[in-house]
């Protein structure tokens, strides 16, 4: 096997390791949601701007795959198929094709040149796209109505921008000193 081969590889199992830790921290309850506020989502945007839009859907992929087959990778050692149809399902769907979408923006030459670029890559694709899911799937799941649903959400949002923020700190330093790791 090649090195290159084996960087790709290495760095796509410390991700799903990242969001793997990030999910033992327990979520924060918000009380009048049945979803509490949590850290993970910070991984996988991380995953999107680090790894790009394939390994990086391939990371939350076999990430979200072990959930499903049980394993307590979640926020307060959630697993199971359950996961995907209770509260939380709207997040963990959008999170399959979140790092998609912000690894393929990125990748554009024009959108790597600042850090307000990739932060407002992030804020669209990133947190509006998770909290846009988890509206639908509470309003559809709770019988909700989109209108509370949406003003229900509003108390992810601060921590999302500030996860958000966090993402990009963190992949323009690891991109500075592994460049050979982190080039998408």
């Amino acid at each position: 096997m090649k090195t290159n081969s084996i960087q790709l590889i290495t760095t796509t199992a410390i991700m799903i390791a990242l969001i793997i830790i990030l999910g033992i921290f327990p979520g924060i309850p918000v009380g009048f949601l049945p979803v509490p506020i949590i850290l993970q989502n910070f991984g996988i945007m991380l995953a999107g701007e680090l790894l790009g839009p394939k390994r990086g859907s391939l990371a939350v992929i076999i990430f979200l795959v072990l959930v499903a087959l049980g394993f307590p990778f979640l926020s307060g050692g959630n697993g199971g198929l359950a996961s995907f149809v209770g509260p939380t399902g709207g997040a963990l769907l959008s999170w399959l094709v979140t790092p998609l979408m912000i690894g393929s923006v990125l990748k554009l030459s024009w959108w790597k040149a600042s850090w307000w670029r990739e932060w407002l890559v992030l804020l669209l694709f990133g947190v509006l796209w998770i909290n846009l899911c988890e509206v639908i799937w509470l309003a559809t799941l709770f019988h909700f109505g989109i209108i509370k649903a949406l003003l229900a959400e509003m108390v992810f949002l601060p921590g999302d921008i500030l996860k958000a923020s966090l993402s990009v700190m963190v992949a323009r330093r690891l991109r500075k000193i592994l460049p050979h790791q982190f080039s998408m």
